[in-house]
């Protein structure tokens, strides 16, 4: 079984991995305390917490933050549709986080295929979840992929 990572803090800003990891953190802290002002503040209060790794508004990490979260309604819609037996509001916060920010790199992000986003938020259920979440995250995840190489979402992206 493997260890969880112990700080699972983003050390070299400049991977995408690392970037995603930064995005999920400052997504995930959205949660708890929603609206633009605190978009940009919670952003900021991460980029000081890893002064060593600066990170901007030019990066990777910023565009999945802002993506997500102009696009938060329909991503929810998405995972809900997806998430049987599962209201979208008894479903993990970090799940959640991690599969929202799969499914907008699923459909938002051409550059990225469905298979590296499935792995990616993989990882991060991995570092950040429980040991059922990769699961999880992974069906709900599997089953859009699917759909959305098969057209459902008007875009085409293979695995």
């Amino acid at each position: 079984m493997k260890s969880k990572n112990t700080n699972p803090r983003p050390r070299n800003g400049n991977s995408r991995s690392m970037q995603r990891a930064y995005a999920f953190q400052v997504l995930y802290a959205l949660n708890f305390m929603p609206g633009q002002k605190a978009l940009e503040a919670t952003f900021e209060r991460f980029r000081e917490d890893i002064s060593a790794d600066k990170q901007d508004k030019d990066t990777f990490a910023w565009s999945i933050v802002l993506g997500v979260w102009s696009n938060l309604d329909k991503l929810n819609e998405i995972i809900a549709s997806y998430s049987k037996n599962w209201k979208i509001q008894r479903i993990a916060k970090i799940e959640l986080t991690i599969m929202r920010l799969a499914v907008y790199e699923m459909l938002y992000c051409p550059d990225i295929p469905l298979k590296v986003a499935i792995n990616e938020a993989i990882e991060l259920a991995k570092t950040f979840g429980d040991d059922s979440s990769r699961n999880f995250v992974n069906g709900i995840l599997d089953s859009v992929a699917k759909d959305t190489r098969n057209g459902k979402f008007g875009i085409n992206k293979g695995f």
